[in-house]
């Protein structure tokens, strides 16, 4: 059975944070994406629905320790 699209954009956004954040738990990035999902499931217009999903997911997750160091 093929993955619905939704389930694809969360799987794909969970992958690009996975890369982006490697030294995080793969299921607390994979649960952030999820909510991000659940407050945006709804959207009418779900072209920009995998990079808002992003942001909120990025927001969920705890700060980049080496971001707060360079800044």
């Amino acid at each position: 059975m093929a993955e619905s699209e939704d389930a694809l954009t969360i799987r794909h956004v969970a992958e690009r944070l996975m890369k982006a954040r490697p030294e995080l738990d793969l299921e607390l990035v994979e649960s952030s994406v999820r909510t991000a999902y659940d407050e945006l499931r709804y959207a009418r217009v779900r072209t920009y629905l995998p990079v808002l999903m992003e942001r909120r997911a990025k927001d969920l997750l705890p700060p980049d320790e080496q971001a707060d160091r360079h800044t």
